[in-house]
């Protein structure tokens, strides 16, 4: 009797350098070669702490077997914030210019589609996920007029320099968001919700987690006023992106002329 085969697992955690305007960026891509099977590609963005070893830790499980990742830098290289006082500094200048956000984004995803050639990405299936800052910068993305299929924040600030720049939008947008979460309050949600129904943006959410407040998904950070981790909040996210971005994908694809 021949012995039984199995397939080992194995997480690829990659390293992707790019420049733009003169800085370079470090990102990070994440997925599971235990198969060659195409699969969705997500752009991630994400807090505002960047690139860290928390970050890429949330990526590989994110990731898991259903989808590639590439873990976004939007500060450049040398700039790893530590503390609150150095997140806030590094996030101050693309909130200060949202046009260079949005640059930045851009060529992050093109640096997405060309690791087609390298994972086993399919790019009828692209999309864009981001965590508190990283939420501002993926509708930022799709504000910019993206052609992927789905955007999806998680307890990020939803502000725009432009509302009118909604009308760009072409991606299904999902935003996952506390009730209690006061840099997300009632006014920045109804501002949001009518900048969507102004844009004529056809397909988006917004869910609004009763009792939850910000980094509701950030585990790895210490509690603090108005940044809580909540567990049963968290998974239900999950829950609803999965979701969004399934549907999405299958009405993307349906959606695609013929030939391309």
């Amino acid at each position: 009797m021949m012995p039984a085969c199995t397939v080992r697992a194995a997480m690829v955690t990659r390293s992707i350098d790019w420049t733009l305007d003169g800085t370079r960026f470090h990102s990070v891509l994440v997925y599971d070669d235990a198969s060659s099977a195409l699969r969705p590609g997500l752009l991630m963005v994400p807090n505002w702490y960047g690139i860290n070893r928390d970050a890429i830790a949330k990526a590989r499980m994110i990731a898991g077997d259903r989808y590639v990742i590439l873990l976004t830098d939007l500060y450049g290289a040398d700039v790893r914030p530590t503390t609150t006082a150095q997140a806030q500094a590094a996030v101050k200048p693309l909130y200060a210019d949202r046009a260079l956000m949005r640059a930045r984004m851009l060529k992050a995803l093109g640096e997405l589609r060309a690791q087609e050639a390298h994972a086993p990405i399919d790019p009828a299936r692209i999309a864009a996920i981001g965590f508190c800052f990283g939420g501002s910068a993926v509708l930022d993305l799709a504000r910019a007029g993206a052609r992927i299929a789905a955007v999806v924040t998680f307890h990020g600030i939803l502000s725009t320099d432009n509302p009118t720049l909604a009308k760009n939008i072409k991606a299904d947008v999902l935003v996952l968001t506390g009730n209690d979460d006061q840099a997300v309050p009632p006014s920045a949600r109804a501002a949001f919700e009518q900048e969507m129904r102004e844009g004529g943006v056809k397909r988006w959410a917004l869910v609004d987690f009763g009792g939850a407040v910000h980094c509701f998904t950030e585990a790895a950070q210490k509690p603090a006023p108005n940044c809580v981790y909540d567990a049963p909040v968290t998974k239900r996210a999950y829950q609803f992106m999965r979701v969004w971005l399934d549907d999405a994908f299958s009405e993307h694809v349906r959606r695609m002329p013929v030939g391309t």
